[in-house]
């Protein structure tokens, strides 16, 4: 170990072995490797001491040149030392350090292994900041809950007006920043895959789940004791649902149809809700067949739903077949077509282009018009083929040239262009026909078979097969606005009556199911031992947020809402919920208010595995800030927390 001295300030006597430094800065380039640094405080002014001794911290100068620092408090002190004292004087340098970051550590200042632009949050601060962030999702959703529940207006980027109350499409086209906020959001994205409705439910019940918890942790119960207590009661609450539920007669249309309105209620339809249920049982019952094992198979896929205009709600249909919104291309050409051959046409009736510029000079019109005449002579062998096919109405997903269409209409063949990807894709399933690529290796079993008819008034095109299996709900709306609403209500509705009509199972809808499991599950938690018990509880007043927040909704008191649907299960009565529109608790099963029990056990199901998540976490380390996006932008907005929440306060800020 060699020794150089270093003295910091200019009036310090200097020997050929010493360097004079202004500041510790510029240590970084005069110190090297295995160098033991004196610092002598006598050559330092006692107001500027303590400043340089931070000073050299800051730049921890014994980490950039791997040299080791050792303070002395006289200069005559170290020039009488032989290099054996130095050592020693070096050695017990060492220990002083080694204890002073002994204690830095016991004092809570941990040591710094991550880069200046990481982040970290750990222990009850990451919790907090979970947890609040779950929360607010939660919240930014209840006020939709039940067929009382308030709209949101969403304004994307680009301007677009989304206006709704589905759970999942709010989440959705919500700005949000925050990987635990996208954590809960995953909860309404599965609810809706899995059970087409209660996206709103799982996101409310799992932000309830999480306040409870944050109680629990405060009384110093361990994270892991709650995370069992939830579990617990979640795999009881399934079993308690299925003892509850009421098995049904999927050939019952008309609770079938009260599960539809269910669904639909409190999502624009309340007007034309019966209308629209009988339209999405029919509708069901078009694409439900029996597999192998005889049980109930509904295939969405053969269920198209269109939309349209200027019309009222209540005149949306159920057609048999498909509908294409298009007009003919030709003047005349035919409007209708019965028993008639179909041609599904990939491919552009038009001239073909070669794949690279050419020039080609011309100097006699004859030459011109042998181009044309090549060109009209393409088109006729394009149509001529078609014709040979016995094609008689062609519906093509690229362009038809003019000269083309006259052709096509010499020939009596009634031609659609610029017809939607998914129309053709759903007409080959109710026609029976194969989408033609390539048109010169079409045959006739390429062709599909049905009528084709011409609605003026809507400029529709129906198109219906023999023994068709697919169907098309067309929803009619005022506003592009309404029928947008209409439509994601009809899709949960329908995906709602599918589960139902697979699964068998339904429930009392208005906060029945809810106060009931609650109930039973603050009953099981007396044969749970130790802290889980608590856990277990504390699910069971998660689940009352449901009724609450009903009542709230509703402009209705929900500590006596809730009062009195606990004292109407206590006498037995499983099926007591709220009517929102009375404020009287009733028998909801008896009132038509029905919920398939699939959706119920899913939306517990993925609250409780959600909440346990979120739960787990103890620390946050982000390599940059804790937002996830990654722009340009790196500022939190006006929400944020302090010490690196940006990511907190750009997505919740913006959300609340």
């Amino acid at each position: 170990m060699r020794l150089r001295t270093v003295t910091l300030g200019q009036t310090a006597r200097c020997s050929p072995s010493e360097a004079v430094l202004s500041s510790p800065s510029e240590a970084t380039g005069t110190i090297g490797n295995r160098h033991i640094v004196i610092i002598y405080k006598s050559t330092v002014p006692a107001c500027e001491w303590e400043r340089l001794t931070d000073e050299l911290e800051r730049w921890k100068l014994w980490r950039r040149s791997f040299a080791t620092v050792v303070f002395a408090p006289e200069r005559d002190l170290v020039s009488v030392l032989r290099l054996d004292k130095i050592r020693k004087l070096y050695v017990e340098s060492q220990s002083i350090i080694r204890s002073t970051m002994s204690q830095r550590m016991q004092q809570g200042q941990p040591m710094i292994v991550m880069s200046e632009d990481s982040q970290r949050v750990k222990d009850k601060d990451a919790q907090d900041y979970n947890i609040s962030a779950a929360r607010a999702v939660a919240e930014a959703v209840q006020s939709t809950l039940g067929p009382k529940g308030m709209d949101k207006m969403l304004v994307d980027s680009m301007g677009s007006v989304t206006i709704t109350n589905d759970g999942v499409t709010i989440l959705k086209e919500m700005d949000i920043d925050n990987p635990t906020a996208e954590m809960i959001i995953e909860v309404a994205e599965t609810q809706e895959d899995e059970a087409g409705d209660g996206t709103t439910t799982a996101v409310a019940i799992a932000g309830e789940l999480l306040k409870n918890a944050e109680d629990l942790l405060e009384q110093d119960i361990h994270p892991t004791a709650i995370i069992k207590g939830f579990h617990l009661a979640s795999e009881q609450a399934r079993e308690e649902i299925d003892d509850i539920a009421t098995d049904i007669d999927t050939s019952d249309e008309e609770l079938l149809r009260k599960t539809a309105e269910t669904s639909m209620t409190g999502k624009g339809t309340e007007v034309n809700k019966e209308h629209l249920a009988q339209l999405i049982v029919e509708a069901i019952r078009q694409v439900t067949v029996e597999d192998e094992n005889g049980d109930n198979v509904v295939d969405l896929e053969f269920l198209n739903i269109e939309t349209q205009t200027g019309r009222s709600a209540g005149e949306s249909d159920l057609l048999e077949g498909g509908i294409v919104d298009k007009d003919p291309v030709h003047d005349n050409m035919p409007r209708s077509a019965d028993d008639a051959d179909i041609l599904l046409l990939d491919e552009a009736i038009e001239v073909e282009e070669t794949d690279v510029d050419t020039e080609v000079s011309v100097t006699d019109p004859d030459q011109l018009q042998k181009f044309l005449d090549r060109e009209e002579k393409q088109l006729r062998e394009k149509v001529d083929t078609i014709a040979d096919l016995g094609a008689d109405v062609v519906f093509c997903q690229k362009g038809i040239d003019d000269l083309a269409q006259h052709y096509l209409a010499k020939e009596g063949i009634l031609a659609v262009r610029r017809a939607k990807k998914s129309d053709l894709e759903f007409l080959q399933e109710v026609v029976g026909a194969s989408i033609v690529s390539d048109l010169e290796s079409a045959t006739e079993e390429d062709l599909g078979f049905g009528d084709v008819t011409r609605d003026e008034e809507d400029e529709l095109f129906y198109v219906e097969g023999e023994d068709a299996h697919g169907v098309t709900l067309l929803l009619r709306g005022s506003t592009d606005h309404v029928v947008d609403e209409l439509e994601r209500g009809v899709n949960d509705a329908l995906d709602v009556v599918a589960q139902t009509v697979s699964d068998g199972r339904v429930l009392a809808g208005g906060g029945a199911i809810e106060v009931e499991l609650a109930g039973r599950l603050r009953d099981y938690a007396d044969s749970v031992s130790g802290r889980e018990q608590l856990a277990v509880e504390a699910f069971a007043d998660s689940l009352e947020l449901v009724p609450r927040v009903l009542a709230g909704n509703a402009g209705l008191d929900s500590i006596d809402t809730l009062v009195d649907l606990r004292a109407a299960h206590d006498d037995g009565d499983i099926t007591a919920g709220l009517n929102v529109f009375s404020g009287d608790v009733e028998d909801t099963f008896e009132a038509g208010v029905v919920e398939p029990a699939h959706a119920k056990e899913q939306a517990v199901t993925s609250a409780a595995e959600a909440a346990n998540l979120v739960l787990k976490i103890d620390d946050i380390i982000s390599a940059g800030d804790l937002s996830t996006d990654k722009g340009d932008d790196e500022e939190g907005g006006p929400g944020g927390a302090p010490g690196g929440m940006g990511g907190m306060g750009g997505g919740m800020g913006g959300m609340m």
